[in-house]
């Protein structure tokens, strides 16, 4: 699927022109993959390359173009049951053009990031710092999961909270090395700065990206050794969930299980004290209800 964008004014618009100068694919068809090889001579591996889910972020000169493989979260689906995926996008710097190839369609020009855009550049810089961003969102929101899912982890012996948790912690190991990756990335374009031809306000933008990236990292990191040094005790609070609930029905058990061996007992077919006596009946249930105090005062005084 393509939509054409412009860079008017500083602004990205979305256009019908034919000569629009920002091309956007999502999960470009083979006859969109075909245009891009032969027509823009998009090379084939590269192009592959930011579909791959796999692919590590880099930087590629061409003849005629900039490629810039960078790493970005994908959006997030209920049906993932937690567990936060990543995708790689490709960008595509012309003289006169950008083009950027990403699986999946998603929201790009909505935020306040693309308001003040002189070149095709900042566009291509601002569509990496953008991912940084979201970045940072799904970590905002993994960070409440994991709390909520503690919250529940605390009361419930459920082993679902727990895979949820193994889920998130699987999913920060996915985002710091792609986090890691898109640093290097962005490294690499400040180190080619000159050959891109970048203004001293883009390099400048670099240095901002590289510490926004970092700090990013980092508070991934944060999050991924939180939840990986709880994760121990986080199963040893659902084992004593477990404890307490087979004690409490253990001690249900012999509750029940004392009167009613003195009851049995008062019952079998032998001759037994008081079986002629007209309140029999009253004496064994009095002995059965004695044997109840007798074994909750026990339990009382072992602290059960």
């Amino acid at each position: 699927m393509l939509i054409k964008y412009e860079l008017l004014e500083g602004k990205v618009t979305e256009s019908t022109n034919d000569e629009a100068n920002i091309l956007l694919f999502f999960g470009p068809d083979e006859n969109e993959k075909k245009f891009l090889i032969e027509k823009l001579q998009v090379d084939e591996h590269t192009l592959n390359s930011s579909l791959d889910p796999d692919e590590l972020s880099r930087i590629e000169f061409e003849p005629d173009h900039i490629a810039v493989i960078f790493k970005r979260p994908k959006n997030y689906s209920g049906k993932e049951q937690l567990l936060f995926r990543v995708a790689s996008a490709g960008l595509f710097l012309f003289s006169d053009k950008l083009i950027m190839v990403v699986p999946e369609q998603i929201q790009l020009f909505d935020r306040k990031q693309f308001s003040k855009c002189c070149t095709l550049k900042d566009v291509m810089l601002k569509m990496i710092y953008r991912s940084i961003f979201h970045y940072l969102e799904h970590l905002k929101v993994i960070n409440e999961i994991s709390d909520e899912l503690e919250k529940k982890i605390n009361a419930s012996m459920d082993n679902r909270y727990i895979i949820n948790l193994f889920s998130l912690e699987k999913s920060l190991v996915y985002y710091l090395n792609s986090i890691n990756s898109n640093g290097v990335l962005i490294e690499k374009l400040k180190n080619y700065a000159s050959r891109i031809s970048f203004t001293q306000d883009e390099v400048d933008f670099l240095d901002d990206m590289l510490i926004e990236n970092t700090q990013c990292y980092k508070q991934a990191e944060i999050y991924s050794n939180i939840l990986a040094s709880l994760m121990d005790a986080r199963a040893s609070v659902v084992g004593n969930n477990l404890n307490v609930l087979m004690k409490t029905l253990t001690i249900i058990t012999i509750g029940i299980m004392v009167p009613t061996f003195v009851v049995s007992a008062f019952s079998m077919n032998v001759s037994i004290p008081f079986e002629d006596h007209p309140y029999a009946f009253y004496i064994v249930l009095g002995f059965a209800l004695s044997s109840i105090l007798i074994l909750r005062s026990w339990l009382k005084k072992k602290h059960w």
